[in-house]
């Protein structure tokens, strides 16, 4: 079995296209796990029949928590495109946050905020090393940014929790940003 294919899938199903998957997803992300794993197996690209253990496998294994399953129902925990917004709890940040991004993205940055972009919410690191690792994805020599995310919280942004490294939020206007690297 090739779970990190299996992974994949899974995530481009519940965040970008439960549609091409036959897939209803409710308020929170959740789909049936059995529609999930009968749409999966449509597809019959992984040698044997996926059943739910294999899902188990993916998120007990994964290096970033990107899935979780409460009782029959799978999501995905963040990176969401998908035109209906996936409502998230509220939560208290921790005092700062980081974002890697690229040169290029910078002055619109510090310009109009970070903004969600292709995505329902802005992704923020809980450390530097996590925003920078984000960050070279896309720039050999990423900027990092710090989000004051304590003023910003105070002054009506809200914070959503995505797993244990990632955060997300609503758009952060440029003056909650302070650059720590790669100006």
């Amino acid at each position: 079995m090739d779970y990190e294919k299996l992974s994949k899938e899974v995530s481009y199903a519940l965040r970008h296209a439960p549609q091409e998957y036959g897939l209803e997803l409710d308020n929170e992300g959740f789909a049936s796990i059995e529609q999930l794993l009968k749409a999966v197996n449509d597809h019959g690209a992984y040698g044997r029949k996926v059943i739910q253990e294999d899902l188990e496998h993916i998120i007990e294994t994964s290096k970033k928590k990107r899935h979780e399953i409460s009782g029959d129902r799978i999501r995905a925990l963040y990176g969401h495109s998908v035109l209906r917004r996936i409502s998230k709890e509220c939560a208290e940040p921790p005092s700062a946050l980081y974002h890697g991004t690229t040169h290029e993205a910078l002055p619109k940055i510090m310009e109009a905020g970070l903004l969600p972009m292709g995505r329902q919410y802005v992704h923020l690191s809980v450390d530097e090393e996590t925003a920078l690792k984000v960050g070279v994805r896309r720039d050999r020599n990423p900027v990092l940014l710090e989000v004051d995310a304590a003023s910003a919280s105070a002054g009506g942004i809200a914070f959503y929790v995505g797993n244990d490294k990632v955060w997300l939020s609503d758009a952060i206007p440029a003056y909650y940003l302070k650059i720590l690297r790669g100006e």
